[in-house]
């Protein structure tokens, strides 16, 4: 059985259901599961879990990110990026200077808050916000947290008919909307503004030189290969303690047993986790804080046995 992580290269135009869908066919698996949506026009890193990894989806979710941005100063439109209507238009007078755009750019270093935009996949009242926008509703959002780990200017900046555009890379949490920082920037700047290219450069650790696309994962399909370019559970979770255990521990392990909680990780808060692995570097288990029983630890998620494959 095939399992652990492939490292898909998402092409424009798809959804990252129609990614999925198209991986259950190629590998003729069902267990498939995607660690975090792309717009259909962002190409870039999209990890996806197989068989028995589709277990530690939430655990890939909740990584950074990387992004490669556009932005284009001068209008904003309904989606916050360059598939939306045009909303409002403000010409920018005089070019720009570096100094400028670089200095705005880092006031959003460290934890902001975001408003999540109309045209996005998240819920309110049990019914995603593009629904409601697709109906011509808008309906307050609450504004969240999320964290610029960095952003910086990566290429020039140009000025051509009023509108000033430039690149950016940003390596930010889960959750941060690249096209409201965006729009963002341009009113820090003084301006309507809106994202008008995005690539994700990176997921955790997984980088685009590591991803295939669905045209190279069916070549190597054909060749019988697809296991050589899975990527391990193990590699998966190295943002996550870890813990290992004795082989007499790892049966209770695999049982779901409630441990003792070891001196290193008595720190932990309810939230952390802990990957357990065996002696032969096989994680098992995923382990928490017992929420209830002091200096214990319980099963957050159990993985696999030892002896399966």
């Amino acid at each position: 059985m095939q399992n652990g992580i492939l490292l898909l290269h998402k092409e424009k135009g798809m959804t990252s259901h129609d990614c999925v869908f198209k991986v259950r066919k190629i590998l003729h698996t069902k267990k498939v599961g995607h660690t975090g949506t792309l717009d259909p026009e962002v190409t870039g890193v999209l990890p996806i879990c197989i068989g028995r990894a589709t277990k530690i989806v939430e655990y890939l979710t909740e990584k950074s990110k990387t992004y490669d941005a556009e932005i284009t100063i001068g209008m904003s439109t309904t989606t916050e990026d360059q598939t939306g209507e045009i909303v409002e238009e403000k010409k920018v007078q005089h070019p720009m200077t570096e100094e400028e755009i670089d200095a705005a750019l880092k006031q959003f270093e460290g934890t902001i808050e975001q408003t999540p935009p109309m045209f996005s996949a998240v819920k309110i009242g049990g019914k995603k916000l593009y629904e409601y926008a697709r109906e011509g509703i808008e309906i307050e959002r609450p504004s969240r947290q999320v964290t610029i780990h960095r952003i910086e200017r990566t290429t020039p900046v140009t000025f051509e008919e009023g509108n000033v555009t430039f690149r950016f890379t940003v390596h930010c949490s889960k959750g941060t909307y690249v096209r409201t920082l965006a729009v963002d920037i341009g009113k820090k700047l003084g301006y309507p503004a809106h994202m008008s290219h995005l690539i994700r450069t990176g997921s955790g650790d997984f980088i685009l030189a590591e991803c295939i696309t669905l045209d190279e994962l069916r070549f190597i399909r054909e060749e019988g290969k697809e296991e050589d370019i899975l990527v391990p559970i193990e590699r998966a979770l190295n943002h996550l303690p870890k813990w290992e255990i004795s082989d007499t521990l790892a049966s209770k392990v695999e049982n779901g047993a409630v441990l003792p909680m070891p001196n290193e990780f008595a720190h932990l808060a309810e939230e952390d986790r802990v990957a357990v692995f065996t002696s032969s570097g096989r994680c098992i288990a995923i382990y928490m804080k017992h929420p209830t029983k002091l200096g214990l630890m319980k099963p957050a998620k159990i993985l696999f046995q030892d002896k399966q494959s």
